[in-house]
Parts: C-alpha cells; sequence; structure tokens
C-alpha cells in the first residue's frame, strides 16, 4: 500500500504523536496530585494555572508552527527535539506556582503543540491520495501511549518520586528523537510529495492562505466541532482524581479505562482512515461528535465502575475520528500548500480549548458544581455543534480553480 520513503513518513509521524504524550492533557493529568500536594495548592488553582499556561502556549504555537511551511522538515524537528527534552527537565524542577505555569506551558507547547504538529502537517503535505490511512497511522503513536502510559505511570508512581521520572523522560527524548529523524525524514523536502501510479486529479483546488482561511465563516463553525473533543476530554483527563472521587471508583478503574480509550481509538483510527480516503472528511465530520454527545449521558445517568470503561471508551470512538479529520479536513477544503499555517492556528486553537476546558472544570468544581452538572454543560455544547454543522454540511466543499 505504501512505498519506502511514504512508510518512514508515516513511521516518523508514529513515533512523534507518541513522544507528544508527555504534553498531553492525559500524561499530565496522571501527575495532578502529586504536584498538589508538593505546592499545596487546590484544585481550581492547578486548573487556572494550567488553563493560562496553556493560552499562552497556542498563542506562541500560532507563530512558530507557521515556521514548518518555509523551513526543512529535519530542522524543524531538530529543534522541536532540544525544546521538548529541555522542557521535561525544566518540568522535573517545579518548586514553586511560578515555576509550574512555565512547566506547563513549556510542556504544552513542546509536546501537545509542536510534536503533534510537526508529525500531522508532515503526513498532511506529503499525503494526497492515503492522506487518511497515513493520518490514522500516525496516530497510532499517540494512541499506544494512551494505553501503556497511565497504568504505567501509576505503577511507577507507588515507588519512584515523580521529579525522577521526568528526568528519565527527558534522556529518553534526546536519544530517540534525534537518531529516529534523520534516518526517516532526511529525504524529505518541502515540496515531497506522494508517488502515485494513478493520474493526478484534474480539477485543482484552490491554496487558501491563513488570512484568507480567517474570513471564511465555514472555518468557524468546523472549528466548533472539532474543539469539544479537546476541551472536554481534557476536563476530564485533568480532574479524572474529582471523578474518581465523585463516582466512588477504585484508583485503578480510570487508569485500566485508558486502556479500552486506546483500544477503541485505534479501531476507530483504522476504520476512519480507510472511510476518509473513500467518501472525504467532509462527509465524515458530521457524525464525529456523536459519541462524545453519547459519552456526558453516561456520565450523567451511571455511577457504577463499568460506566468508567464506557465513559472513555466513547471518548477514545470521537478521539480516533478527531485525529484524522483535524488535519485530513483542513487539506481537503483549504490545500496543503500553506497547511503549515493553517494547521498551526488550528493547532492553537485545540490547546486554546484545552486550556478553557481545565479552566471551565476548575471553576465548576470550586462553586461546587457536580460530575453530572458538569456532563450536562458539555452536551449542551456538543449538541449545538451538531446542529450548526449540519446545517451547513452541503456548503463544505473545497473551490476549484
Amino acid at each position: 500500500m505504501f512505498k519506502s520513503l511514504s512508510l518512514k513518513v508515516i513511521l516518523f509521524g508514529f513515533i512523534f504523536t507518541f513522544f507528544s504524550s508527555f504534553g498531553q492533557s492525559f500524561f499530565l493529568g496522571l501527575f495532578n496530585s502529586s504536584i498538589r500536594e508538593a505546592l499545596s495548592i487546590t484544585h481550581g488553582q492547578f486548573g487556572s494555572i494550567y488553563a493560562s499556561a496553556t493560552l499562552l502556549s497556542s498563542i506562541v504555537l500560532v507563530w512558530i508552527g507557521k515556521k514548518i511551511d518555509d523551513i526543512n522538515i529535519l530542522k524543524f524537528s531538530s529543534y522541536v527535539i532540544i525544546f521538548l527534552s529541555a522542557s521535561c527537565f525544566i518540568f522535573s524542577k517545579i518548586s514553586s506556582i511560578i515555576f509550574l505555569f512555565v512547566g506547563i506551558f513549556l510542556m504544552r507547547l513542546s509536546g501537545q503543540g509542536l510534536s503533534s504538529h510537526t508529525a500531522t502537517t508532515t503526513i498532511s503535505r506529503y499525503f494526497e491520495r492515503n492522506r487518511g490511512r497515513a493520518l490514522s497511522t500516525c496516530w497510532l503513536g499517540l494512541s499506544l501511549a494512551e494505553f501503556i502510559l497511565p497504568v504505567l505511570i501509576v505503577f511507577l508512581l507507588t515507588f519512584i518520586e515523580w521529579r525522577d521520572i521526568w528526568v528519565s523522560i527527558s534522556i529518553l527524548v534526546i536519544i530517540v528523537l534525534p537518531i529516529a529523524s534523520y534516518f526517516l525524514v532526511k529525504e524529505i523536502k518541502l515540496d515531497t510529495r506522494e508517488d502515485s501510479n494513478k493520474e493526478a486529479i484534474t480539477k485543482e483546488i484552490k491554496q487558501w492562505k491563513r488570512i484568507e482561511v480567517l474570513k471564511d465563516f465555514r472555518f468557524y463553525i468546523i472549528c466548533m466541532t472539532m474543539l469539544a473533543m479537546p476541551w472536554i476530554a481534557t476536563g476530564a483527563f485533568v480532574y479524572q482524581s474529582f471523578i474518581t472521587s465523585s463516582k466512588d471508583w477504585g484508583p485503578y478503574v480510570i487508569a485500566q479505562s485508558f486502556m479500552v480509550y486506546s483500544i477503541l481509538s485505534v479501531v476507530t483510527l483504522f476504520i476512519s482512515g480507510f472511510l476518509i480516503d473513500k467518501f472525504s472528511s467532509r462527509k465524515l465530520l458530521i457524525y464525529m461528535n456523536i459519541p462524545l454527545f453519547a459519552a456526558t449521558g453516561v456520565l450523567f445517568f451511571f455511577d457504577n465502575e463499568f460506566s468508567s470503561f464506557l465513559f472513555f471508551g466513547l471518548l477514545g470512538i470521537t478521539n480516533g475520528l478527531a485525529n484524522v479529520l483535524g488535519s485530513s479536513t483542513w487539506a481537503e477544503i483549504y490545500g496543503v500548500k500553506y497547511i503549515g499555517s493553517i494547521k498551526a492556528l488550528t493547532t492553537a486553537l485545540m490547546v486554546f480549548a484545552t486550556a478553557f476546558g481545565t479552566a471551565l472544570f476548575g471553576i465548576l468544581i470550586d462553586i461546587n458544581f457536580s460530575i453530572e452538572q458538569i456532563a450536562i454543560v458539555s452536551g449542551t455544547y456538543i449538541l449545538t455543534s451538531i446542529i450548526l454543522l449540519y446545517s451547513i454540511k452541503s456548503k463544505l466543499n473545497p473551490q476549484y480553480i
């Protein structure tokens, strides 16, 4: 299905999405209790710091992320690797609220932001005919991390100090990623494209610049749909200890539920990749948040431990769809010439959404909202986004030259 160079690009994306997990909310949320205990801060204080640091990282990402359109991918990825490793080391030294802000800012920018941006932009630009399957395979890296890391970290925290874990991660990043990048993408240039035996598409779509995208009303409605998963899932990940205590679940229930989340993410990734290449992202987008809406219903109606697996499983289905659709939709509608600049913006908005979710969940918890009431707030947003997207579904086609 894929040729040698194509496989290298996909493997590069896989590895970078795996390592992006160190800046993802599900991973940072595993250290929530340890950090709050070390700094003697509340859920709300942690959430406010997390949200403000994440917000700042999203702003910076808009500027840094667009540089990938102008710099050789091997050079760009080298900068990201050094930044990620240094950020992990700095995170291990957190000793005050200000230091916590800096640590979270660096991890969100280097991990969730730049690492995933590097992977998905490279693949979105390189692939055309097999973009859906390539992106779905790439995102398996993050799914693998979500499968193994929660249980591993919870286990390691029982006998290893959390700061030592972060020092080890820093060392791992600086050893593995430079070797992988050199051998996998040293041949990739900005104009390198997937080889295709099929005739090129006769109609050429308009290549949108970022300023033009910002003037397109469709962009905002699509964003509203795509941002539902980041802010709601982030709230659940960061405040997993609050959900555990609210539902009276055991300490390992959510960590184990992440395995279901990861498995269903992987299954959905595989299926969605083939469906996108067959039907297009634009036609699948309308269905993306239906499982997420169902997940809020589970959180509202059920309390037993099995509901944790169902809740995270439904999150996993939407996550699998969102990971692929979040990159391929923009390429389909707006072209790939300026995809780095456009994705820097959309990735920044996604990071901003995670900040919003963290802040909102923290505020609602501090004013004594129950997890069931938070589920109602989340479900209302999701339903609104589905209705709005459905109203413009016939207008999502690209413009042809």
